[in-house]
């Protein structure tokens, strides 16, 4: 049987703007799986690291001739546009192909895209690893009633089989690195660069996040193994720089500082990159120190906002004075941090967003990183805000950095602004600047002023973007009904 992965171009302000390009790990995770029992006429088409044209991906497809295509994403309700129009040609000069669709769009809208896009023949619901096992074994045969994980048609109907059990031990599934030229992906300022992923889930019960429902259960890879892999791939592929896809990989302390010390013991020089929870920073005050020898120079804090009631509605679990602390110990420890600030949670003003900003500089963190609040379907925060306002109806814009909800008493234009200005004076504020111009050490430094890089050109991107490209609803919708009226693919019904 031959397979194709694929990996649709993504237009996400994230994927387009950075000339650097990490592997999709996902991908990576479900050849690993098929190749290990025996399919090995695999290949990745990663159509997103070139900014693939849809006329050259239908070509490469064509010339490759699959018997099963494998499309998954990692850019969830933004992307899903792009992979459907994407299969909808594919379907129209290789009718006979089994396309299956993955991710965390297709995870929850399984039935929806069943009903609504011909293209799509299979659906797969979470981990994917043991289900595409099923899945492609079953498709010899063609009987899927026995496939757990899966929305398929059945004789003009669409049948969700039950959910597919929980890896227990993700030890048992590895990356297919084989599948790709690792010294094709780069990050960090041209450093060369791969995605890994330690733990699965996160133990908290964020009302926007999905990770809990994706996820159901923290788990973790061995974590001897695990950094004995991670300097493996240093000296054998020169990866320089390992990007952590876990939501909050220092869940528990034990096993995370036993990572931390097999890795000092290899003895390999890297960077590492991730993101976590400010109080578990704080528990770990003592044990940092590790964070820093093993390689970590920067965690992404989901502190998400600065208001004590806001943190407390949404679930957060943590509190303004770890927030500070976690900023606080990280710079002691020379690992640099970036909070993030969520907009629009509530219906906010313009003193909320003046308040905010004289307490994240309070806090100095070394980055900022500026989102909007994204009703996505499967959070408990949908159905907290389902009589708000849509502005944003193109899914494509679902990505974080584009405004979906309507703000009753700020305009988008008056919002935008606000944020684009709190952006410049917290990265423009002098201890920013000194830390820029003359930080002691020569790594964070590089660091540092690769993210300015970055930044500049996307804070210009967005900018263009917002008075140039971005169409929003003069009249907003609520957001309950937004569903009835616009179809899966982002188009208005």
């Amino acid at each position: 049987m031959k397979i194709l992965l694929l990996n649709p171009t993504n237009r996400a302000i994230g994927s387009r703007v950075p000339k650097e390009k990490l592997p999709p790990l996902g991908l990576l995770y479900l050849g690993g799986s098929l190749i290990d029992i025996g399919y090995d006429n695999i290949e990745l088409l990663n159509a997103d690291y070139s900014n693939m044209a849809d006329e050259s991906i239908v070509e490469y497809v064509k010339n490759y001739k699959p018997d099963v295509l494998l499309i998954g994403h990692s850019g969830s309700t933004s992307a899903h546009p792009i992979a459907v129009r994407i299969c909808y040609k594919i379907k129209a000069i290789l009718p006979n192909v089994k396309i299956v669709y993955g991710g965390v769009y297709p995870s929850y809208h399984g039935y929806e895209i069943l009903r609504d896009e011909s293209c799509i023949d299979f659906i797969v619901k979470g981990e994917g690893e043991a289900v595409i096992r099923d899945l492609v074994r079953a498709m010899e045969v063609e009987k899927y009633d026995e496939v757990k994980g899966i929305v398929y048609r059945k004789e003009n109907q669409i049948v969700t089989t039950p959910t597919a059990d929980t890896i227990k031990n993700l030890d048992e599934y590895r990356v297919a690195w084989e599948l790709i030229n690792i010294a094709d992906y780069s990050y960090w300022g041209d450093k060369r660069a791969v995605v890994v992923q330690f733990s699965r889930g996160c133990p908290h019960k964020c009302s926007y996040c999905g990770q809990r429902e994706f996820w159901e259960t923290w788990r973790h890879r061995d974590p001897v193994k695990f950094a004995k892999e991670l300097a493996r791939l240093h000296r054998e592929e020169g990866v320089e720089v390992f990007n952590f896809a876990d939501e909050n990989p220092t869940t528990n302390k034990k096993v995370w500082k036993l990572f931390l010390e097999t890795l000092i013991a290899e003895n390999v020089d890297v960077t590492l990159v991730g993101s976590t929870r400010t109080d578990d920073l704080v528990r770990d005050e003592d044990i940092l120190h590790l964070y820093k020898k093993a390689g970590f120079e920067r965690f992404l804090l989901g502190i998400e906002n600065y208001d004590e009631s806001t943190i407390e509605k949404i679930k957060k679990g943590t509190s303004i004075e770890t927030d500070r602390k976690a900023i606080e110990l990280l710079r002691k420890n020379g690992i640099l941090s970036m909070a993030t600030y969520v907009f629009g949670f509530e219906e906010e003003r313009f003193s909320d967003y003046w308040g905010g900003l004289k307490k994240i500089i309070s806090y100095d963190p070394d980055q900022i990183q500026t989102l909007y609040a994204t009703p996505h379907r499967w959070t408990s925060y949908f159905h907290e805000v389902k009589h708000r306002n849509i502005i944003q109806t193109n899914l494509q814009k679902w990505d974080y950095k584009h405004q979906i909800m309507e703000v009753k008493h700020i305009s988008p234009l008056v919002l935008f602004l606000t944020i684009k200005a709190m952006e410049l004076v917290l990265q423009l504020r002098p201890r920013a600047i000194k830390r820029y111009l003359f930080h002691p050490d020569p790594k964070i430094k590089h660091a540092i002023r690769w993210y300015y890089r970055m930044g500049r050109k996307v804070w210009f991107h967005e900018v263009y973007n917002f008075f140039f490209d971005d169409k929003r609803l003069k009249v907003g919708r609520e957001l309950h009904n937004f569903w009835k009226y616009v179809s899966v693919k982002g188009r208005e019904g």
